[in-house]
């Protein structure tokens, strides 16, 4: 049984890499996380104001066999404890294990919304009042099928105009402060 919608919350849905950590390319191992300027204090400002954050993620490393489903949970489990240290924390990790070309279609790799309805159902999000960042259409599409207003972190994709037009921003920074613009801080009593 869901609460009503008046207890449902809002939340940032993120995608990883490229969004929170530099883009190496099947990043399996806490030696090879870089995280982006900024992060941490951009992911702490957005808890502060009430904002759950989860991760989406695509990792169709696991559906190559480049590691496994249990290195994908130790090195969220290390990424969580490392933003601890530096004052943010990650509520929730949903990862994608597939690829189309070797698992046929799934409803949950990015563009597809199927990690961030299955999170909303998890954690009784309302995906209207809620967010999806990420550096790649793929993202972008992700979270307007789920309900949500997306965020791209480009400012160099070419796109053709579009309504609603999307926003664009240089950093995780930059779009923390699009959303918190759109609600000032601390609007967190009915959460």
């Amino acid at each position: 049984m869901h609460p009503p919608a008046s207890a449902l919350r809002p939340a940032v849905f993120l995608d990883r890499d490229g969004t929170l950590n530099a883009d190496l390319g099947y990043v399996s191992r806490p030696e090879d996380v870089r995280w982006l300027p900024g992060v941490a204090a951009a992911l702490a400002r957005l808890r502060w104001a009430g904002y759950l954050l989860i991760v989406v993620t695509n990792q169709s490393g696991i559906a190559r066999g480049y590691y496994d489903e249990r290195a994908m949970q130790a090195l969220h489990d290390w990424m969580d404890a490392d933003l601890r240290a530096q004052g943010a924390h990650i509520d929730a990790f949903y990862h994608c294990p597939h690829h189309p070309d070797l698992n046929g279609a799934c409803t949950c790799r990015k563009p597809a919304p199927g990690m961030l309805l299955r999170a909303a159902d998890d954690w009784f999000i309302d995906l209207e009042r809620s967010w999806m960042i990420g550096d790649k259409m793929s993202d972008v599409v992700a979270g307007r099928a789920a309900g949500c207003t997306p965020i791209l972190l480009s400012t160099t994709i070419s796109l053709p105009d579009e309504e609603p037009p999307l926003l664009r921003a240089a950093s995780l920074g930059e779009a923390v402060g699009i959303i918190l613009a759109d609600r000032p801080l601390h609007q967190t009593s009915n959460l």
